[in-house]
């Protein structure tokens, strides 16, 4: 079948990322854009672009009807949503290829069970994949919350069923706070997704957070290994690795052979990662969700593995069966990430959008820069706040961290605050250099910090 045209439903460094790797592939490329994103990087980079609508989301790149309209008088055959926006969409993906155009990602009805958190559990465990102990799919209204709580044991993690990035989730320790907190969660995952359907975790205290990444051509699924993303902020990645340094051996082959099986087992196509658990008291490790696209962290993937991840889905996509057999994939080294968002860490992180000045990107060996900016791009104010991330690669961890810190002091991005600071503070942090850290170090370590301007 093959791809000629792709239309690229997204924004930002993403958008960026697919249009280079279509262009690698021979790909014809058609970037879409708001009214706000004129300039951006992607628009400059691709064949051609299609305004899509106004500023706001809701107004382009969430009207999932405009993307396919445009996707369809472009010329395009195929359409990639990236991350976010549309991504995990299953109405957006079955209405790309009820117009007759290819959609770059998974089949519609498995963006539907595994986007749906508490179906995707059940999926889990019928491919005996452990799962945190929970509520038994959603829970229908707060007595039945209530009476799942007490079955599983407080404190307990309060989750939407629908969506991601951190949206939707309180923790309760008991059920008074239950009773205070469901309808919250219930109305953040409403307004954000479009669906207010809850389901209930126990809280695995200090646990890391370990992720697998999967290729599948709809029969067969092969892993790349995991990343761990456990420094978060908000519940939001902030910086991530390849490999996890806290698994050894033979946790790492059990956990990412379960992530195989679960992706065959609903037939996943495409690149998708599914998201653990870890709990280092124990050595046990508990399958939480599945996102079924690709994600922000996938750099670090790419480096230690050698495969480009997002060249590997359009193929895909374009009827390819699955290159790759598990015994050609090889981990060699470790990578970092970290997100240089337009945010001010001296000030609370608040989002600092503006003009970029003078711009350096460090170009040493083992350096990779995923940006959307340039010099004199101005940063429109919404959208998030992500401008790029930093990835590199070292022989071994103590390597990448010193690596990572070389190239923060060597990436320049003037006319902005940055989380460039936040970086190179972490870098030096002797627990963060010691890998002894979990998803609840950074609030923590934050609340300890005085963290200097750009």
């Amino acid at each position: 079948m093959g791809i000629r045209r792709l239309f690229v439903a997204n924004r930002g460094e993403i958008a960026v990322r697919i249009v280079r790797a279509a262009k690698a592939l021979g790909i014809g490329t058609v970037q879409a854009y708001s009214e706000a994103d004129r300039d951006m990087l992607a628009v400059r980079l691709a064949d051609a672009a299609v305004c899509v609508g106004r500023p706001a989301a809701r107004q382009s790149y969430l009207d999932g009807a405009r993307l396919i309209a445009a996707a369809t008088e472009s010329g395009c055959d195929a359409v990639h949503p990236g991350y976010g926006f549309l991504a995990e969409n299953a109405a957006f993906a079955e209405a790309v290829e009820a117009a007759g155009l290819i959609f770059v990602g998974p089949r519609a009805e498995t963006i539907r069970t595994m986007g749906d958190k508490a179906a995707a559990r059940d999926a889990a465990i019928a491919a005996g994949v452990p799962v945190v102990p929970g509520s038994k799919g959603r829970v229908a209204d707060l007595d039945a919350a209530l009476a799942a709580a007490e079955a599983i044991g407080y404190p307990v993690m309060i989750k939407a069923a629908a969506g991601g990035g951190g949206r939707g989730i309180r923790i309760a320790g008991n059920a008074d706070e239950l009773r205070r907190l469901a309808p919250q969660a219930q109305s953040e995952a409403q307004a954000a997704f479009g669906d207010g359907g809850l389901y209930l975790e126990r809280v695995i205290t200090n646990a890391r957070h370990i992720e697998v990444q999967v290729l599948g051509d709809g029969t067969r699924a092969i892993h790349a290994f995991e990343r761990e993303c456990s420094l978060q902020r908000r519940r939001q990645k902030v910086w991530e690795e390849a490999p996890a340094a806290c698994l050894d051996g033979a946790t790492r082959n059990r956990l990412c052979a379960s992530a195989v099986a679960l992706a065959e087992s609903v037939g996943y196509r495409g690149a998708g990662t599914l998201e653990y658990l870890y709990d280092d008291a124990t050595g046990a490790f508990y399958f939480i969700e599945m996102n079924t696209r690709i994600q922000v962290e996938h750099p670090v993937t790419e480096m230690v593995t050698g495969i480009d991840l997002v060249a590997a889905m359009i193929r895909i996509a374009g009827g390819a069966p699955l290159a790759l057999w598990q015994e050609d994939v090889r981990l060699t080294g470790h990578a970092v990430e970290v997100r240089i968002n337009a945010e001010d860490p001296a000030a609370g992180f608040l989002p600092a959008p503006g003009t970029i000045g003078a711009l350096e990107v460090p170009e040493d060996p083992g350096v990779r820069f995923d940006g959307m900016i340039y010099e004199g791009y101005t940063i429109p104010p919404f959208y998030d706040s992500l401008l790029g991330k930093l990835i590199v690669h070292g022989a071994d961890r103590a390597q990448a961290i010193d690596r990572m810190a070389a190239a923060l002091e060597g990436l320049r991005i003037g006319g902005v605050k940055t989380t460039i600071p936040l970086h190179q503070a972490l870098c030096a942090d002797p627990d963060v250099r010691r890998g002894d850290t979990h998803t609840q170090f950074l609030e923590a370590w934050l609340a300890g910090q005085t963290l200097a301007a750009q």
